[in-house]
């Protein structure tokens, strides 16, 4: 297979694992030549998931999480679909073995130590690699993905948050003491694991909060803000689980202090040459069912003239720009494929 990149997927059994395994099967530049999952070695891809059956390479065999099992393979980048703790030890071997790694867990998304530890209630498993990882927001930071070996990929609920913020912020058009979020996400940001609040009959017809009042994901999205501002920024917070699978609704509220005219013409300069970034613009709410199943984030935005606000709405998929999506576009970025390969999903 000439000019393909030979890739594995590490943690490959879960609902991440799944949406990475749907976009690389048909990505056009990659080869996917490892799959790991500790309870499924030794069975094939489409044991686990009979949807890829007949497609070329879902014959695979998931192996056992060994690093010099995976490299063997001939793999050139690993996809790390694990949980945050989980992830660090394997980056660490892998990129010792001349891999590159993009990691979706939150092992890496944090500048300081000491601040995982007091969101994620462990000690780092590989502080020093923290200063080398770039934060996996391809629409901030692409330069500088094109040239790592890690890349620390962003949370579903921060991508939702930062990118409709990050241009007013730097802007100078809100105040930055003053922003509060709301966000709604579907069952599958929680993993696929057997967890009681999570069962059908549990979420149907109900939604309700949780993670108050410092999610975990908070500290990722006030670092990335506060490197956009030049000055610490803490926002308020709230997500809540809704009864659908994929899909992640975020609204935004902060005190408007520039011209409210002019938000359009900062947003489209921001984000005029970004292919997954669609803005559905002023006195526009998006729909999460124009972005599930995508790897695109639609953002709206009202002005509350009685209370001098700005009112910023995204969607996004979680398992998807959200999640493998984004990885797969910081990917691209990586190997110098277009940032389009494989993604292009309606």
């Amino acid at each position: 297979m000439p000019n393909r990149t030979k890739v594995a997927i590490v943690g490959a059994s879960g609902y991440t694992g799944l949406e990475l395994l749907k976009i690389l099967f048909c990505h056009p530049q990659v080869e996917i030549v490892a799959v790991t999952s500790r309870a499924n070695a030794g069975h094939k891809v489409t044991d686990l998931f009979p949807r890829f059956e007949g497609h070329p390479g879902a014959d695979l065999a998931f192996i056992e999480p060994d690093m010099a099992s995976v490299a063997a393979t001939g793999a050139k980048v690993a996809f790390l679909a694990l949980p945050h703790g989980a992830a660090a030890p394997f980056a660490s071997e892998l990129l010792n073995l001349g891999l590159k790694v993009i990691d979706l867990s939150a092992d890496f998304r944090l500048d300081d130590p000491e601040v995982y530890a007091d969101f994620y209630d462990q000690v780092h498993p590989a502080p020093k690699l923290l200063k080398e990882a770039v934060f996996g927001l391809p629409e901030i930071h692409k330069e500088a993905i094109k040239g790592a070996r890690l890349i620390a990929s962003p949370g579903c609920y921060p991508t939702s948050i930062m990118l409709p913020l990050i241009p007013l912020i730097k802007a100078g058009f809100i105040e930055t003491d003053s922003i509060a979020v709301s966000s709604m996400s579907g069952v599958s940001g929680a993993g696929r694991n057997a967890s009681i609040p999570l069962i059908f009959a549990e979420c149907n017809e109900s939604v309700r909060s949780y993670g108050l009042p410092r999610h975990r994901h908070l500290s990722e999205i006030e670092q990335e803000l506060s490197k956009a501002a030049g000055e610490k920024i803490t926002i308020s917070f709230v997500p809540h689980l809704i009864p659908v699978t994929a899909g992640i609704y975020t609204t935004i509220f902060a005190k408007l202090k520039g011209n409210f005219s002019e938000v359009t013409s900062i947003m489209e300069n921001a984000y005029a040459n970004e292919p997954f970034v669609r803005l559905r613009g002023e006195c526009v709410s998006p729909d999460t069912k124009h972005v599930v199943g995508t790897n695109y984030i639609d953002i709206g935005w009202h002005h509350d003239a009685r209370t001098g606000k700005i009112i910023l709405q995204s969607t996004e998929d979680n398992l998807g720009k959200g999640a493998a999506g984004q990885a797969v576009q910081s990917f691209n970025l990586i190997v110098s494929n277009l940032e389009i390969a494989g993604l292009q999903r309606l």
